[in-house]
Parts: structure tokens; C-alpha cells; sequence
């Protein structure tokens, strides 16, 4: 008998420390860190030091020396069952090349979820814009060193301001978010449907006219028997201002181009063969040299990336290879840089643990970059990239 009351008193005690503790729990207990940090060198076996690649990497070409990539911490947490918030700074910005390791924000948003689920939501603040599967991949999850050109050219650092809404069931969250922490080098949950509206001058700039970007995406992940195959689209359409133009060059008198594309995506996740492909079209400003403007003109280009994923007792071994075209404008550059690129890469991903990992990369690229003050510019050449990363 006794020890059915001690039994019980047992119960009680630990019934009413348990509802002490989820009244006292305070919103800071509920905040996180984690990061990474990637540092690379690119001088080996170069073989053209006016190769170049500004939205790429800002330590391709010339005195090639060891540089600090990204440097990034995460604040995140569920301070709700329908609120969530992320904040990432990044300490390694480069504002100009005699410059380095400045801090700047990345991410700041929060989530708030319409249902108690979460399966419709808002996001608000500044975040990646949903467009494109490479852009909305972690650097800290992508095989290749850099963003394909094609894509990435649409937003410069992947991310701006504004409203974005979110759409997917549970079952699918649930299988981005494991597409991530797997190791499958998924891209995150931005929703099987989402939609926002933006300021369209890129993060960490303040908007520089009265119009405003639109933005969609529906990118649907599913499995086939032991394979898991994603397959998406997405449109953004608006207006951006130049903000960097030669002295002497053409423009319009607002600065203020259309800025519209398009984007396919297929995905079949690496188990242990896996391709990524993306292909873009549409329109923006670009530099025209036959009459040293800047005009609205056509653009297109795209990727594919195959790799094979090697589990080796505690080690994880990715080769692959990407091959990529772009010919048409970067809006964020000087006179919308007129671009036509060619390039492949071979590279492999070693992971030694969970917390660090080594990527080499040999870039063959064929470059034509033009702008007012350098016309007739045609680079190319060779090199071979190492990286370094942890994890934390």
C-alpha cells in the first residue's frame, strides 16, 4: 500500500514540475546557433590571371591568395507553435577588394504560421527569394563552389525584402526537411507552392523606384521506390534601377528596366546517383556595345550537375561534375555586364565527419564580360579551387 502512494505522490511531483517548467520557459530559451565557415584558395595551376568571375567569387584571378568565403552564424528558433524566427550575418563581406571580412546581414525574417501546423505561412523580412533550386540551397549543402550564372544572375546574393507565402502539407515539409539533414543536398523548405512580393533591388539595398517584384514557385518532391525525384517552375516579373553606370554610357533616363524571367527545375536526389538541372529564360538590361547602351535585350542559359555519392565507413566521397551556359546581362553589375559564359567543373566533395569537409574543384571557363570601359573582353583559362569547411 505504501507503495502505491509513494507511487502516486511520484506522478504528482512530476506532473507539477512539469507544468512549472513549461510555464516558466522564457522565449530566449528557445533560441539556437549554429554556422559554418568556408576558406578557400584559388591560385593553383592557374592559367589566366584576367579570368574573373565578380558575382562568383571575388578572389578569382590575379594575386591569388587564401580567402575567408563565408563566415556565417545562425540565430533561429520556434518561439511558437506558429511563430519562428531566423537571423544570419555573415562576417566575411567584401566590400571592395582592398577590403575584407566586413559583417552584413543575410537573413532576418520570421515565420508566422496560419494553421497550427504551419502549413500555410507567411514569411516576412529579408530571405531568399524563391527562385531557382541552386539559389534556395545552402552554400553550406551545394556541390559546386560557386552559383551557376544563369540563375544566380536573377538575385544577386539570393535574398531581398519583402512578403513571401508558403504552402505545404506536413507529410512534404517533413521530406524537405530531411532531404537536408540526410546529407541529400536538399534546398530547404520554401514550400511545395509559394508567391511573395519584394523590393527587386537585392539585399541589404534600399529600394530605388515605386515598383515591386513578383515572385512564384511550385516545386513538388516525390518518390519513386527508393528514389526521390523534385521537379519545379518559377516566374518572377518587375522593374529594377541601375545603380552602377560608366561615365559616357547610354541608359534610360530613369535607369528603370524590365526585369522578368522564368526558371524549369529537375531534381533526382543523389542515392546514390544524382543530377540537378535548371534552365532560365527572359528579359532584362544589358550592355550593348554595337551602340554603347544599355538596353532591354533577351537572355538565357542553364546548368546540369551530376554526382555519386560514396559512403566509405565514416566518410562521405561526392564527385561530380557541372556544365554551364549563360549568355545575357548581370543587372547588379557595372552597365549590366554583358556576359556569355561557357564553363565546366570537375570537382569532389570529401566529408570527414559531420563538421568538416574539403571540396577540390578544377574550373575550365570561357568568359566574355563587356562593359563601356572594357569592351573586346574575352577571358579564358583553368584553375583549381580548394575549399575548406566547417560546421557547427
Amino acid at each position: 500500500m505504501q507503495r502505491k502512494y509513494v507511487f502516486a505522490a511520484l506522478l504528482v511531483s512530476l506532473n507539477v514540475s512539469a507544468q512549472l517548467t513549461k510555464d516558466t520557459t522564457k522565449w530566449y530559451d528557445k533560441i539556437q546557433l549554429r554556422g559554418y565557415a568556408q576558406v578557400r584558395y584559388n591560385g593553383l595551376l592557374q592559367t589566366n590571371e584576367d579570368l574573373e568571375c565578380e558575382q562568383c567569387d571575388k578572389s578569382w584571378g590575379g594575386d591569388n591568395d587564401f580567402f575567408i568565403r563565408r563566415m556565417r552564424l545562425i540565430f533561429y528558433g520556434q518561439l511558437s507553435s506558429r511563430v519562428y524566427f531566423y537571423v544570419q550575418p555573415d562576417f566575411a563581406s567584401s566590400s571592395l577588394s582592398t577590403s575584407l571580412h566586413f559583417g552584413q546581414l543575410r537573413d532576418a525574417y520570421f515565420d508566422v504560421g496560419v494553421d497550427k501546423e504551419s502549413q500555410f505561412r507567411f514569411r516576412i523580412g529579408q530571405s531568399k527569394v524563391p527562385y531557382g533550386f541552386e539559389n534556395m540551397q545552402s552554400s553550406q549543402n551545394r556541390l559546386p563552389l560557386d552559383r551557376a550564372d544563369a540563375l544566380n544572375s536573377a538575385v544577386s546574393n539570393e535574398r531581398d525584402l519583402g512578403v513571401f507565402f508558403y504552402w505545404a502539407p506536413t507529410s512534404k515539409r517533413k521530406l524537405f526537411s530531411t532531404l537536408v539533414s540526410s546529407g541529400l543536398k536538399g534546398s530547404g523548405d520554401y514550400g511545395v507552392f509559394g508567391v511573395g512580393i519584394y523590393n527587386g533591388q537585392v539585399a541589404n539595398r534600399p529600394e530605388s523606384n515605386a515598383n515591386k517584384h513578383i515572385v512564384t514557385r511550385v516545386s513538388y518532391p516525390f518518390e519513386i521506390k527508393k528514389q526521390i525525384i523534385e521537379a519545379g517552375i518559377q516566374a518572377y516579373t518587375g522593374k529594377v534601377t541601375l545603380v552602377s553606370t560608366s561615365p559616357g554610357v547610354n541608359y534610360a533616363t530613369d535607369k528603370l528596366y524590365d526585369d522578368k524571367r522564368v526558371a524549369g527545375t529537375v531534381v533526382l536526389y543523389p542515392k546514390p546517383f544524382g543530377v540537378l538541372a535548371e534552365y532560365t529564360i527572359g528579359r532584362g538590361p544589358q550592355f550593348d556595345k554595337t551602340l554603347d547602351s544599355i538596353t532591354t535585350q533577351r537572355l538565357h542559359g542553364g546548368f546540369v550537375t551530376a554526382s555519386y555519392m560514396l559512403n566509405l565507413k565514416n566518410n562521405v566521397l561526392i564527385p561530380f561534375v557541372r556544365y554551364q551556359v549563360y549568355q545575357g546581362g548581370k543587372k547588379h553589375e557595372l552597365d549590366a555586364r554583358s556576359y556569355n559564359v561557357e564553363e565546366l567543373e570537375i570537382g569532389v566533395e570529401w566529408q570527414m565527419s559531420r563538421y568538416f569537409e574539403l571540396v577540390m574543384m578544377y574550373t575550365m571557363s570561357s568568359r566574355r564580360f563587356e562593359d563601356y570601359e572594357n569592351q573586346d573582353n574575352y577571358q579564358r583559362g583553368n584553375l583549381l579551387r580548394l575549399q575548406a569547411q566547417v560546421n557547427f
